[in-house]
């Protein structure tokens, strides 16, 4: 078993009391940090030195801890959930750092994701943008048998990657004009690809475009970007699949 030793570090932090407030960062030196925590572990160690101080604590999101949610939204040294590839922050370890560094953390920078406090914005938009559109109103009943409704097997799989973007919010923060068109393609691509979809798929696109626009997320210009940085690796392909499906419902009309 090699000798794992602990590390110190300095935090640059991102401090905000809500949207309407002006920002800072400020500084922090966090000792003894084990190499084997993961970052939120690091956040939390960071905050009971804090209020062991009589300092307020970082208010940052997180929920599962389990790469699931997608709630620990944190960009980190100028990267969306951080330096490693196809994760979520909290699957982050400290390992990925060394003696002395500093990290910079800051909160998701896009129009559509408003600060709430400090590292902690509001990520409704999403919710908003899927509630325009992304459903269906066909009853399908309990679960039906396997084969019940005949779906090839490259549109079920395809449909199921789509469906694995948990809705993180690292695609807008990532893109140089805040676009949120991987999420609004992941959401309409997972329908779009199956017959239970397939009733409002003439709306689906536009209605969900149309509410992308209205919450004040920026235009798609095909850097890749959001792609790079998606945790769970969602294919910009699927954009193309919704400008397919946003241009056949401006025609039917």
């Amino acid at each position: 078993m090699s000798d794992v030793k602990n590390f110190n570090i300095k935090l640059k932090v991102w401090r905000q009391n809500g949207s309407q407030e002006k920002g800072r960062f400020e500084t922090y030196a966090l000792n003894n940090v084990s190499p084997n925590a993961s970052f939120l572990e690091m956040m939390d160690l960071l905050n009971e030195q804090l209020i062991g101080e009589g300092k307020e604590p970082v208010a940052f999101d997180h929920d599962c801890r389990e790469g699931i949610c997608g709630a620990c939204s944190l960009f980190i040294n100028g990267r969306a959930h951080g330096p490693d590839n196809e994760i979520t922050t909290c699957q982050l370890h400290m390992r990925h750092y060394k003696e002395g560094e500093t990290i910079t953390i800051e909160p998701w920078r896009t129009k559509g994701f408003p600060v709430i406090k400090d590292l902690m914005v509001d990520r409704y938009a999403y919710d908003k943008i899927q509630h325009a559109g992304g459903y269906v109103s066909i009853s399908t009943g309990g679960v039906p048998d396997a084969n019940a409704i005949p779906i090839p097997k490259i549109d079920a799989d395809e449909a199921m990657d789509a469906a694995a973007c948990i809705g993180c919010g690292a695609c807008a923060a990532t893109c140089k004009n805040g676009s949120a068109m991987l999420f609004v393609a992941a959401k309409v691509s997972q329908f779009a690809l199956l017959p239970q979809g397939k009733v409002e798929a003439s709306q689906r696109a536009k209605a969900m475009v149309a509410k992308m626009d209205e919450l004040g997320f920026g235009s798609c210009t095909n850097t890749g970007a959001c792609e790079m940085e998606c945790p769970k690796n969602v294919s910009i392909a699927h954009i193309a699949r919704l400008n397919r499906e946003f241009l056949i419902a401006n025609l039917k009309d």
